[in-house]
């Protein structure tokens, strides 16, 4: 229903931010890892959401790339956890890391996040170690082109959003500067 958030950040607490889209503000739910990713308030952020409708709340969980989002989603159909077991499992790590660790069956790992333990951990590597996607290469640790960010920053763009582009494969496969600035700013610009 809401696929994405792009906006004004007015505020980051604990577990959740607050992002302001064109005067209707947000209370967005996400991971420790995106929260370190977002910048200060008053930065424009972008975030991919997922929104959970109960009978007595409707609930937005957003994060700062797809691979997170895809893993929290994951992680909801396994039995045993919910939204806040997701979080947990994603503010421990990277997402990653957390592959690794469900391919790898670290369940120690997997239940140091709070909420999880040995049983639910045990259940995440059962269910979900044949179904995850490949590790692409960026995911996997290559380096992100920081002169191509900081090229973008200085243009306006935020840190988020030139990490993000800088990604793309189509960017990462211009051979210079230039070109890469320029196949960036395709992927920025709005459809």
């Amino acid at each position: 229903m809401i696929r994405g958030v792009r906006g004004t950040l007015v505020a980051k607490r604990s577990g959740e931010v607050l992002v302001d889209v064109q005067g209707v503000i947000f209370r967005v739910q996400t991971s420790a890892t995106t929260l370190q990713e977002l910048g200060e308030p008053g930065d424009l952020v972008s975030l991919v959401t997922h929104l959970i409708v109960r009978e007595d709340e409707l609930a937005l969980y957003g994060f700062a790339t797809e691979a997170e989002l895809e893993l929290f989603l994951s992680l909801l159909a396994v039995s045993g956890v919910g939204p806040r077991g997701a979080l947990s499992l994603l503010s421990l790590a990277a997402p990653d890391r957390l592959t690794e660790w469900i391919r790898g069956e670290r369940i120690e790992e997997l239940a140091r996040a709070p909420g999880i333990g040995k049983k639910t951990a045990s259940r995440i590597v059962l269910e979900l170690r044949g179904r995850l996607p490949a590790l692409t290469e960026v995911q996997a640790g290559e380096p992100i082109d920081q002169e191509l960010v900081a090229a973008l920053q200085a243009l306006g763009y935020t840190a988020q959003e030139a990490r993000q582009a800088a990604t793309h494969p189509e960017v990462r496969r211009a051979p210079s500067l230039e070109e890469r600035i320029v196949a960036a700013l395709r992927q920025l610009a709005p459809p």
